[in-house]
């Protein structure tokens, strides 16, 4: 089994920035890959980016693209969403998540595939 633990969240002005930090312990963590996920009140969890187990292939949504970075250390076993230029718009609970299968690059991209989640920190940006 695997689990996550986010963390670095917290109250920001638009322009701001944050760094969210995932720590994950569990079998085979290196060949997992991860993702970040936000879900807005009313509104569906929505995939942020994703990376492959080795940190080779990411995936971003358009909202996000040119602001957020997703990144691994496997030595650490955490993976870190660095978010630049924060708009209200960002304001959500983020979920880091991983995947369960020894899959190759590109990560997948639906909240769907990912089997293991964390209990979300909350990132809130004010206007």
């Amino acid at each position: 089994q695997v689990r996550l633990v986010e963390s670095g969240g917290g109250l920001v002005q638009a322009g701001g920035s944050l760094r969210l930090s995932c720590a994950a312990s569990g079998r085979t963590f290196s060949r997992n890959a991860m993702g970040w996920f936000r879900q807005a009140p009313g509104k569906e969890r929505e995939t942020v980016a994703a990376i492959s187990l080795s940190g080779q292939s990411t995936y971003y949504a358009d909202s996000v693209k040119g602001r957020f970075t997703i990144s691994r250390d496997n030595t650490k076993n955490t993976v870190y969403l660095q978010m630049n230029s924060l708009k209200p718009e960002d304001t959500a609970v983020y979920y880091c998540a991983a995947d369960r299968h020894e899959t190759l690059p590109p990560p997948p991209r639906s909240v769907y595939e990912y089997d293991y989640w964390g209990e979300g920190t909350q990132v809130t940006v004010s206007s």
